[in-house]
């Protein structure tokens, strides 16, 4: 089960609600069992499977949840970095080469198995997310939000039009740029030269799309997850670069 740690790394911020959610950190053991129960069933397709590891005594949970009858829609973990010297610490950094990043003078926060409850349809649940983490980021005065962005399923050929848009579009640039270690991956520039947009978006998962909209980049490469049964991107998000408009809408949100 996700250790209680997880509430003791770093101060409260005061995070929003909306007249259906409402967002907070997980605060308990069966709070901590609930986040596990829908990573479990989001990511291995079976609520009792386990779904934990070392990294989740070292992080916040954040629960996004129903006002009123307190239903859990989603979850992710935080992990933070008071600048780049520890970036090899991460969970990205087991399948990711950072080293480039490792130079980043500000404040980092990893975001984790970020997960949306199936049937949760609902923009707020995203909207509401990105709003709790604005208001972090804020308190925080983190300059960077980095992690894994999954595609489910390992077999690229489903993913051809959206690793080739990536590679043509939204690629870290290249004093960030992650670099090949993982074993088995996918590189973005061997897919299609001529993605069709329409494909490419609908197969790209909601949490890219939010970091992309937002300026965010990923790696030149996308790794084979046997274990999640998943393809991932390493993906950024420089706080500094997202756009004004969108800055001030999530900033309207969070209260912040």
């Amino acid at each position: 089960m996700i250790g209680a740690k997880a509430t003791k790394q770093r101060p409260r911020a005061r995070l929003p609600e909306t007249p259906r959610y409402r967002a907070r950190f997980a605060e308990g053991p069966a709070d901590f069992a609930r986040a596990e129960t829908l990573r479990a069933l989001a990511f291995r397709g079976d609520s009792r499977a386990a779904d934990a590891d070392a990294f989740d005594p070292l992080c916040r949970h954040l629960l996004i949840e129903t006002r009123d009858t307190g239903a859990l829609v989603g979850t992710c973990r935080l992990l933070y970095f008071a600048d780049g010297r520890r970036i090899g610490a991460s969970y990205s950094a087991q399948f990711y080469d950072l080293a480039p990043l490792a130079g980043y003078p500000a404040p980092m926060l990893e975001l984790g198995r970020f997960c949306i409850a199936p049937g949760a349809q609902d923009a707020d649940v995203l909207r509401l997310a990105w709003a709790a983490l604005a208001r972090i980021v804020t308190d925080e005065r983190v300059g960077m939000l980095f992690g894994c962005s999954s595609f489910p399923g390992t077999d690229e050929t489903a993913f051809r039009d959206a690793f080739a848009l990536l590679g043509a579009r939204h690629l870290a640039p290249c004093e960030w740029r992650p670099r090949a270690k993982a074993p088995d991956v996918v590189r973005l520039a061997a897919s299609s030269a001529r993605p069709d947009l329409t494909r490419a978006l609908k197969a790209m998962p909601p949490l890219l799309r939010s970091y992309l909209a937002m300026g965010g980049w990923v790696s030149d490469h996308a790794v084979r997850d046997r274990d999640l049964g998943t393809l991932h991107v390493f993906t950024g998000l420089e706080v500094g670069r997202v756009p004004a408009g969108r800055a001030r809408a999530l900033r309207a949100l969070a209260g912040a």
